[in-house]
């Protein structure tokens, strides 16, 4: 059994993507670092839109990933070889799919109450739904989607600093000597994963912390004001 991280980012920051590059391999280690730390056997790197390889030299598996920004929302794509990049907005939540599985990955509706609608698509033939540690208020309605679309549920922080990597994260149940891509591709299809939240005292701080910044920066409560066909539910906040 293993505990891993399946959305986190390498960089603190979008854009700038030739300074970006050259961060990358700090902000892995950093990831890495951190999930050993917070006693994760791993952590996926999903940057977005793009997959670069990192070897950190910490005892944690880091894996390969992408966060495809599709024209319905973003999808986790982890497994041994996630596509090297993909233009934001090119793809349908169909279409990533489809490339998921050609190169023999999972393909995991990420964040599905957040900025998305991709999970209105009944059709599409995700693998797994995220419950995101970024907003855990929204974990019932998420386990009632994967429920309606009989899917597993997965964990993972959508971490862009290394110390939110576990706010959640996804317990893999596999006989695996160790935790390899296709061990996670094969324990995800197979539903022998579960998705935990953090609840240290660390975790409970920066929820707070995130809630007083959302506050002042006066983010729009889906209560008062939804957005139609995009919207974030009750609960839906750091």
């Amino acid at each position: 059994m293993y505990a891993v991280d399946l959305h986190a980012h390498t960089r603190f920051f979008h854009g700038r993507r030739r300074l970006g590059d050259r961060f990358d391999p700090v902000g892995a280690r950093l990831l890495a670092e951190a999930t050993a730390r917070r006693g994760l056997s791993g952590v996926a790197t999903t940057n977005h839109d793009y997959y670069t390889p990192f070897d950190p030299d910490v005892d944690v598996a880091v894996l390969p990933g992408i966060e495809i920004t599709t024209d319905r929302g973003h999808v986790l794509v982890v497994g041994p070889d996630p596509p090297p990049a993909t233009e934001p907005g090119s793809l349908s939540p169909a279409a990533a799919v489809e490339l998921a599985h050609e190169r023999d990955c999972a393909a995991i509706v990420a964040h599905p109450f957040r900025n998305s609608t991709v999970r209105e698509l009944e059709d599409v033939l995700f693998d797994a739904i995220e419950v995101n540690g970024k907003h855990p208020r929204s974990q019932p309605l998420v386990e009632e989607l994967a429920a309606e679309r009989e899917l597993p549920l997965v964990g993972g922080s959508d971490a862009h600093y290394p110390f939110e990597v576990g706010r959640a994260y996804t317990v893999v149940e596999t006989d695996a000597d160790r935790l390899t891509p296709s061990a996670l591709v094969d324990a995800i299809r197979d539903g022998r994963v579960s998705a935990r939240v953090g609840r240290s005292s660390l975790d409970r701080l920066l929820r707070r912390g995130y809630r007083a910044i959302h506050r002042r920066k006066r983010v729009i409560d889906a209560i008062e004001r939804p957005t139609p066909g995009v919207g974030t539910p009750p609960g839906e906040e750091q």
